[in-house]
Parts: C-alpha cells; structure tokens; sequence
C-alpha cells in the first residue's frame, strides 16, 4: 500500500513522535520546505537506536542532522573538484599520447582494442554523444566536414568520465601508451589505473545526482596496488574497507598528487572537518589514525 503524503507539519509532528529533538523548531519548517524529508532520511538514519520502528536515540538533534547535510554538500563539492582535474588529465593523455603513435583517428582504429563488442559499443556511444551534441566546435566540424569524424581532440572533448575510463580500460593490454598513461598518474601497472578510473566513475555520478556521499556504501570493488612509486597508505584496504569512501578518496587524492601538483584538495578537506567537528569521519572509513597515513600527512 502507497504511504500517505505528510505536510510539513506533519512531518515534524512525526519526528518529534519518534524522540527527534529540536533546538529551534521554529527553522525546521524552512529546512523542509527546501530539503526533502526523504532526503534527509539518509543522514539520520545513524542515529535511530530502533531502525524497524524508526525510534531515535537520545540527544538525536535535527539541526545535526541539517550540519551533517552541509558537511555532505561541501565534502562533494571538494570531491567533484578532484574528479574532475583526473578526467581532464585522461582525456589529455589518451587524446596526446594515442594521436602520437596512430594518428588523429587513432579511436576509430579496430586493431588497439582488446573487445571487438566494446569497441562497436563505444562507436555508438560516441557518433550517438556527437549527434546530439550543441557545441560549437562539433557542430562546425559537421558542417565543415560531412563525410569526416572528428579528430580525436575533438571527438574525445564530448566524453563522460565514465565512456573515457571504458575507453582507456579496452585499450590492449600490451600497448606501450597504456603503460605510459597509468606511469604519468603515478601506478606501476595499467589494471589499477582502470579499476580505480571505473570506481572513481561512480563516485562522480553520485555526486552529479546530488546523492549522499556521506556514510555511502561503494558498491562498485575495485583492485588495490601493492606497492607504488610514491606511499599512499601504511596498509592495504581489504574489501570491506573499500566499501566506504576513504580508500578511494586517497586515490583520488594520490592521483591528483601526480597531474596536479600544487593542490589544495586535502587542505580543504582540512578545513571542511574542523568545521564541522561533531561529522563522525569513522563512518566513511576513515580509520583512527588516519592523519598519520603516508598520503595524508
């Protein structure tokens, strides 16, 4: 049976039914009208002593819960910015090195590729991707050159992470390029560059969706490197420990050490955790002593 649709005083009323405290009940009208109650489900979620019959423990406070959301918020946002200086150095490397040794339409060429079914699949997505693609450079090419894909600077500019990465990983495995790529990010081995490139692909997907990073559960497993040129942590996550966000974030950041020296990225996240104290980074796999970890210091 479909749940009944709650007002926004109802579902306060609801809260407050099941022993959420407020601070200032008069602001939590507000909140709701601009974030979901759905939505902000997920982030107090933890602090229900009783998950069947959705009882909060003591102290559960919703202005906690609200400070946990804005930590949310700008932890994705300093992520994204992450994700995105690793999409932009593949692109680079793919469009550089590959147009080096076969030519500007090196992409289109059967013979580099390990999967004949993924190499048609990805023709699909990417003459799919440029038909329906606004900008201007695509769009001019086009008109310019009817009969002619573009070269691979432009072609690969309309790509995903996600297609880019699926681009990288069917690349064969014996091509020098594919090496010189994964040395250039700073791995010995090409296979952890792709299983990192597809997992850091979900992460940016759900920070796209605006969706909970938070205490989020990474489904997608991925390989870990035992050695690497530079140390990245004092241990080697197991599989449960890839399942929250810290291993995969000091991969984020590792790589970014290589293409982008100089950044800020863990001297915002520095400052993001002072501000906001209470945030329980052990949730996200943080282990006790994480700020002694190699990368980390």
């Amino acid at each position: 049976m479909a749940k009944p649709s709650h007002s926004i005083q109802q579902q306060i009323a609801l809260l407050q039914s099941r022993d959420m405290q407020f601070r200032n009940i008069a602001d939590a009208p507000h909140f709701l009208s601009n974030i979901s109650y759905y939505r902000l489900k997920g982030y107090w979620w933890e602090m229900q002593e009783d998950k069947v019959n959705h009882h909060f423990a003591p102290n559960s406070y919703f202005e906690d819960v609200i400070d946990l959301y804005n930590f949310d918020r700008h932890f994705r946002l300093i992520a994204f910015n992450a994700i995105e200086r690793i999409e932009i150095a593949l692109r680079t490397k793919l469009i550089y090195h590959l147009s080096q040794t076969y030519g500007s339409h090196w992409y289109l060429i059967p013979s580099i590729f390990q999967d004949p079914k993924r190499f048609n699949s990805f023709l699909g997505k990417i003459n799919m991707d440029m038909s329906n693609s606004s900008e201007e450079f695509i769009v001019k090419h086009f008109d310019n050159h009817p009969d002619e894909m573009p070269e691979s600077w432009k072609a690969l500019e309309v790509l995903t992470l996600g297609t880019l990465s699926k681009l990288y990983s069917n690349l064969k495995h014996q091509l020098p390029e594919k090496n010189k790529i994964a040395n250039e990010f700073g791995l010995n081995n090409q296979k952890y560059l792709v299983s990192w490139l597809l997992t850091i692909t979900v992460i940016r997907n759900i920070i796209a969706h605006h969706s909970r990073l938070w205490n989020r559960v990474i489904i997608n497993k991925y390989d870990w490197p035992p050695t690497s040129p530079k140390p990245i942590l004092n241990y080697i996550p197991n599989n449960h420990q890839r399942r929250k966000i810290f291993p995969i974030l000091s991969a984020i950041i590792y790589l970014n050490d290589e293409i982008s020296p100089g950044h800020q990225i863990k001297q915002e996240l520095f400052s993001l955790f002072a501000k906001f104290p209470n945030v329980q980074l052990s949730k996200m796999g943080f282990p006790a002593n994480w700020q002694n970890e190699p990368l980390w210091k």
